[in-house]
């Protein structure tokens, strides 16, 4: 990969990065400025009910900026783009789709059958 590509995928993972912190900041302002004195108990169940999916999506996304991380140390290392289970080259397409990808569409379709069959 060259070096336009690799810093064109540091930018989107860098972007990445700062829009998951952004939007868990707003959900910090958001919850601590909420102002908890709701009477009707079905406004507040639906409160409740939004803050619980607010806060699963923020887990994923935490998840996902372990993997961020991971992909920006394998650009300084220089094995990003590589797959880590046949080291051939991941292709563009792949990258360009989900950019913290470890594995190449083979070997992440290999993956995917072997946990299938095991019933993972």
């Amino acid at each position: 990969m060259d070096a336009e590509k690799k810093e064109f995928f540091r930018k989107r993972l860098e972007t990445m990065r700062d829009e998951i912190l952004q939007d868990a900041e707003k959900t910090i302002s958001g919850m601590t400025d909420q102002n908890d004195n709701i009477p009707d108990p079905n406004d507040r169940a639906t409160i409740e009910s939004d803050r619980s999916f607010e806060l699963r999506i923020r887990d994923r996304e935490r998840k996902l900026l372990v993997k961020i991380q991971e992909a920006l140390e394998r650009l300084d290392a220089g094995t990003y783009g590589i797959c880590e289970d046949c080291g051939d080259n991941i292709a563009e397409k792949r990258l360009d789709a989900r950019p913290v990808t470890e594995l190449c569409f083979d070997c992440k379709v290999r993956e995917e059958q072997d946990e299938k069959s095991r019933g993972v």
